[in-house]
């Protein structure tokens, strides 16, 4: 990004949930840790780079310990011989400030952009925050840079949904991309995103001459839908609204972003609480040939009595899962399997360790036939569990140290709660919407994916599938409204039927978004599905067929 052509900043997004609990986990270790250790070993040959080009670098790798990395910045610095100004933002630990519950091991606000600009009006060459919403990273900069105001809605939701098209790197350039196939994207090497902003709020998404990778309506499509749930995408700089954004091709590379509306941001603020939620092991026995249905319940009922032996203890879960990948008469041994997965679950390393690891490791010669297991087994590992909270914003302190060292207070005053509002989305109940309209051509039994892209993802325990239609075609999108109902959706994936699903519609997108309320248990860190983030949720609906127009298929 540095050396492939023009650049005024270069943002870097290091924090994810898993990585707050990861950082939480070293800082247990050293106090003097909890950032991204990584940034510091790219920043060993991007400074210099940086510098020569005029680049400011805004990151917000200083995950837990801000101060701490930016100290870090400071040494290395001096020690390759590379002056830079630099600066951080503080605030959002609030780990110590309430009782947030047992066992938490971090707690951090969202905080906005605010920070960012103070350190980037008072001349910092590198600017390290802490957790920021991921968006902020792009608005602060446009703030700094065009002298917007605190309530300069429009132009703040413009760069906030620019900054969320960016913050997933190559996912807005062709990376996991539903149509990559059928739109011939070489995505083996993607180029990262750019935006050009614009002082109205609009901007428009490229990349560098060269780079691998596409950027078009579909790709920006898909990550505006990535992690999303209604029409407002709340945020602690601005409330934006998807509902009006507008998208076009403006050249090759080149998508536009504009017409997007921006509302008040509301009173509170999100908090991200991990802790550990206990320890984790698992066995994967594989199965092959004939009678894998009596193989399973076989050795399910083998460990189920080894945890009901005179002394042992039952984890506090136990779940199994039968996962048929095999197919009749194959060729290769291991189409001929399946797999049993057993997960367990408790408070007690002990119970989850040698006290399932032994007893499967017994079964290898008193078992099924064929009998063996993916991996020899293993100890129980510690898993986490992520949650939010709401604290009102005014009891948050938002702290810019700019690089002389003045620390400077850039907290917003409350904006008003969005108490009410859920009442202007679309909440679709277990019917789902209006009837399908009786289709005007014949129809043909057909994977959706033909006709839509999704994009899903998660949010802590819940997960949403983004689907939108091919080339944002009208027609296309009118059948998937009338079709697509909450009921659908259950139907074509039975393991969201227990889960609340609301739906909400996204025209100008040509697009739907499926929120399904609880899917993920604790979050991704706790590694409740198969899929724990539900990266390939969108694709799993994507396959499944269904009557669909033949005038809409290729």
């Amino acid at each position: 990004m540095l050396t492939g052509g023009p650049l005024d900043v270069l943002t870097g997004d290091y924090l994810a949930e898993l990585t707050l609990l990861i950082l939480g986990r070293d800082r247990l270790k050293d106090p003097a840790r909890g950032y991204a250790r990584t940034f510091l070993r790219q920043l060993e040959e991007g400074l210099g780079l940086a510098r020569e080009h005029g680049v400011t670098l805004v990151t917000n790798a200083g995950g837990l310990n801000p101060a701490g990395l930016a100290d870090a910045v400071r040494e290395l610095s001096e020690r390759v011989g590379v002056p830079a100004r630099v600066a951080h933002v503080e605030g959002d630990e609030l780990l110590g400030g309430q009782d947030w519950g047992e066992g938490v091991l971090t707690a951090n606000a969202y905080l906005g952009g605010a920070g960012i600009a103070a350190c980037l009006r008072a001349g910092a060459d590198v600017v390290v925050t802490g957790r920021v919403a991921d968006a902020a990273l792009v608005s602060g900069c446009a703030a700094a840079h065009f002298g917007w105001a605190d309530d300069d809605w429009d132009r703040l939701a413009g760069a906030v949904v620019a900054g969320h098209v960016l913050e997933c790197g190559t996912q807005a350039t062709g990376g996991n991309y539903a149509f990559f196939v059928r739109d011939g994207i070489d995505v083996r090497h993607p180029g990262f995103p750019l935006a050009e902003l614009a002082a109205d709020g609009s901007s428009v998404v490229t990349k560098h001459p060269g780079t691998g990778g596409a950027v078009t309506v579909g790709t920006v499509t898909a990550q505006l839908l990535y992690e999303t749930a209604g029409p407002r995408y709340v945020g602690p700089d601005v409330t934006a609204r998807l509902d009006s954004v507008r998208l076009s091709q403006a050249g090759p590379d080149r998508v536009r972003i504009e017409g997007v509306r921006g509302e008040p941001r509301p009173g509170t603020l999100k908090v991200g609480l991990t802790r550990l939620g206990g320890f984790r092991n698992e066995v994967t026995f594989v199965l092959t040939g004939l009678d894998l249905e009596a193989k399973a319940a076989l050795v399910q009922e083998q460990l189920e009595a080894a945890f009901s032996r005179p002394g042992a203890r039952r984890p506090r879960e136990v779940s199994w899962s039968l996962i048929r990948t095999d197919r009749l008469d194959a060729d290769v041994q291991e189409e001929s399997s399946a797999l049993l997965r057993l997960v367990v679950r408790d408070a007690d390393e002990s119970v989850v360790g040698r006290a399932v690891s032994g007893p499967a490791v017994e079964l290898a010669l008193a078992s099924y036939p064929g009998f063996h297991v993916t991996a020899p087994p293993a100890r129980g590992a510690p898993y986490g569990v992520f949650g939010a909270a709401y604290v009102r914003a005014e009891a948050v302190p938002h702290v810019a140290v700019l690089p002389d060292g003045t620390r400077v207070d850039v907290a917003f005053p409350a904006g008003e709660p969005l108490a009410g509002r859920a009442g202007e989305e679309q909440r679709a109940d277990a019917e789902g919407g209006p009837a399908p309209r009786p289709a005007s051509s014949p129809v043909q039994r057909a994977p959706l994916g033909l006709v839509a892209g999704a994009r899903s993802g998660d949010k802590g325990g819940s997960a949403n599938i983004g689907v939108w239609a091919r080339d944002a075609d009208p027609d296309i999108y009118s059948w998937l409204r009338d079709t697509l109902t909450v009921t659908k959706v259950r139907e074509l994936l039975p393991e969201t039927r227990e889960f609340d699903v609301t739906r909400h519609e996204l025209p100008n997108l040509a697009a739907l978004n499926f929120v399904i309320d609880g899917i993920l248990g604790e979050g991704v860190a706790s590694q409740h599905r198969f899929d724990p983030q539900a990266k390939a949720l969108g694709e799993w609906l994507r396959a499944r067929h269904l009557d669909i127009p033949e005038v809409f298929l290729p």
